[in-house]
């Protein structure tokens, strides 16, 4: 359509706006998919300008890379949810883009953002279009208004997730889909009855893509415990996290992240001084202690302070990390746990006969071999590590080549083989994609 055109600069905010008009003319809801590749710099409402500057890591200003640019978006992205229109970004970028504004219209409006740096036909075409086959079929409900109740002691207090909030109860989201979760943050501000616990009621307003309205309900009902120690036992570490992962995410906005980072290793270190002092038995002021529920904990921590957005390194792009920010806003809770802790998978010596995944190991260094076979992944990119001394004949029915130095650097996909273990691991990996929320970028690694 657009083949012969001379026109070099490119518009967004109208596009969407665009969108938004039609939907309301045809009085309905709907999803809009908006492949992009450049920033808007065209002389039209949503223009944007460059603002990545490395100069700022690492400073107070740094903050300042995330936030949104505001203006047309902030009401771009309330226009959208009060007409139920939810927005999906497919970016295709080769510089920087702002994802962190872009992107923002996306998360609010209960979208998503798939992001394929310096994309290639024959490297990237599969991921993209696997992508939009899972963006297309997942279920979905639009016009969604969401609202939590609680018993006497206790309130909700923050939301975290692919949302926009009017006022301090109302969750509302243009359309909501089976691979994003809202956190909940509580305040216990009273009492608790140990006799009759504590309730919880979670209630969904949504519309069906057939056009019915819907009112989905949840009811939930806690054992409450005066007793500390019986805290610490039933605490779930992997939903602990997931709200960490968030809140930290947030914060990043208005706060240096040395601040932010500090928040974090204080709180954590609050919680378990606590456990030391009120639940565990006396012990050596050099000894580490867990609770059994906990004894992940720290590995967590540790992996969340590591992760992109967190750094502060030039060495990342700030697209990059303000995309895992803005994912990870809607994640679920065994998302950010694979996120933050991935699964190591022993391929070597795996039952071909069996119809199930082997079982993963901890994901540690110590467990790869010289001589072995093992697929990580994190929920977005998938590794497949071969050792130095991997057996010829296992690369041979793997990759149809002969030794390991003739397996090319830039496989992207397994080649379909008929045998045994080629049919096993290709079906080890189509179950793995078929859990995730979206495709896996593969990737292939030889070790040591």
């Amino acid at each position: 359509m657009f083949a012969d055109t001379n026109e070099s600069e490119t518009v967004f905010a109208p596009v969407i706006q665009a969108g938004v008009e039609a939907l309301k003319a045809a009085e309905c809801s709907g999803k809009l998919f908006i492949f992009h590749s450049s920033i808007p710099t065209a002389e039209a409402p949503g223009k944007l300008k460059n603002r990545d500057d490395k100069k700022l890591i690492n400073t107070e200003k740094e903050k300042t890379l995330f936030q949104p640019q505001k203006a047309v978006y902030e009401q771009l992205s309330k226009d959208c949810v009060s007409q139920g229109c939810s927005v999906d970004l497919f970016l295709f970028p080769s510089q920087y883009v702002d994802i962190a504004t872009m992107g923002d219209v996306a998360t609010h409006t209960g979208g998503s953002v798939f992001k394929y740096s310096n994309f290639q036909v024959e490297r990237d075409g599969q991921h993209f279009l696997s992508d939009l086959k899972k963006d297309v079929e997942k279920a979905i409900g639009f016009d969604a208004i969401m609202r939590v109740r609680t018993s006497t002691g206790f309130r909700a207090t923050d939301f975290f997730g692919a949302i926009h909030m009017n006022n301090t109860t109302d969750v509302e989201m243009a359309a909501v889909d089976c691979d994003k979760a809202v956190t909940v943050e509580f305040k216990h501000d009273d009492t608790l009855s140990e006799e009759t616990g504590a309730l919880l009621q979670c209630a969904l307003l949504y519309t069906t893509i057939s056009g019915q309205r819907r009112l989905r309900i949840h009811n939930l009902s806690l054992n409450c415990s005066a007793q500390l120690s019986e805290l610490y036992k039933s605490c779930e570490t992997d939903a602990l996290v997931n709200f960490f992962a968030k809140s930290a995410y947030r914060a990043m906005l208005n706060q240096p992240l040395k601040t932010v980072k500090e928040i974090l290793v204080n709180q954590a270190a609050h919680m378990l001084a606590c456990y030391r002092k009120n639940c565990a038995s006396p012990s050596a002021a050099s000894q580490l202690i867990l609770p059994d529920a906990m004894k992940v904990f720290p590995v967590y921590l540790n992996s969340l302070l590591k992760t992109g957005p967190l750094v502060g390194s030039a060495e990342l792009s700030t697209d990059d990390r303000a995309h895992q920010r803005l994912s990870t806003t809607a994640m679920g809770v065994e998302d950010t746990q694979l996120l933050l802790y991935p699964r190591l998978i022993p391929l070597h010596n795996m039952d071909v006969a069996s119809d199930v995944v082997p079982t993963p190991v901890r994901c540690s260094e110590e467990r790869l071999t010289d001589a072995g076979m093992f697929l990580l992944e994190n929920g977005c990119s998938l590794f497949l590590w071969l050792g130095q001394a991997c057996p010829p004949e296992m690369i041979q029915s793997i990759f149809n080549v002969p030794s390991l130095a003739h397996v090319p650097v830039d496989l992207r996909s397994l080649p379909e083989l008929d045998n045994p273990q080629s049919q096993k691991l290709r079906s080890i990996i189509d179950s793995l994609l078929d859990q995730r929320p979206s495709s896996m970028k593969s990737m292939f690694q030889n070790g040591f």
